[in-house]
């Protein structure tokens, strides 16, 4: 997961992944910074030239922003790449992992502005598909999906579904740039976006009748 929000209860987090403290969470509080991480995941090391491109904004918004997730230590100088005329940056993780409950409520704010941008980078991504929908080949289209399922559930039974769903995406092949070579002929990038989120604002079982003739009524108002 390039640019997530989790929870705790997910898989091991390995040494190519992060977890946000207080430090890491207020440096990517910025949407520019979290979408810098996620292109350079996605693509692979490029420079603020490139990726401002990318973004629609100028290269020195995206080299100063860069700076700062260096000194994050989210990104770093690509030496391999780069030379005195033009700097090649990297990504030093895969994946970002936020799940400390207390850190989201010490740092609310940080914690908000970056959970709402990673909210309109999965929208983007959607926008950006059903654009380029019709000129995808067919097999493809066919994959195509968007759905939501309403479920009532406990709290304890909504985070056995989070493991269970998580389940079965390990059983299926990882991206990374480096390891696209290796990967079948045929295969693509897919994204699988995953969100469970509480509609609190919905009434109680407790609270809904049981006439089924106001209840037929209900339905048909």
């Amino acid at each position: 997961m390039a640019d997530a929000v989790e929870r705790p209860g997910g898989p091991k987090v390995d040494e190519n992944s992060v977890v946000l403290d207080a430090k890491g969470l207020r440096a990517l509080a910025h949407p520019v910074r979290v979408q810098l991480v996620g292109l350079l995941r996605k693509y692979g090391p490029s420079t603020a030239t490139r990726l401002a491109e990318r973004l629609g904004v100028n290269s020195g918004t995206a080299s100063y922003h860069l700076r700062q997730l260096g000194a994050a230590g989210f990104v770093e100088e690509d030496t391999e790449r780069g030379n005195a005329r033009e700097r090649w940056w990297r990504s030093v993780h895969r994946t970002t992992w936020f799940n400390d409950p207390e850190l989201a409520e010490r740092e609310p704010e940080a914690a908000l502005a970056y959970q709402q941008s990673v909210a309109a980078i999965y929208t983007l991504r959607t926008q950006r598909t059903l654009n380029e929908l019709q000129t995808m080949p067919r097999a493809w289209r066919d994959t195509f999906d968007m759905s939501d399922w309403a479920l009532r559930l406990t709290p304890t039974e909504a985070a056995a579904l989070y493991r269970d769903l998580k389940e079965v995406l390990a059983r299926y092949r990882q991206e990374a740039p480096e390891t696209a070579a290796s990967a079948p002929e045929g295969s693509e990038r897919v994204a699988v976006i995953m969100q469970i989120l509480p509609e609190l604002d919905v009434p109680a079982a407790s609270s809904l009748t049981s006439d089924p003739q106001e209840a037929e009524g209900s339905r048909t108002s």
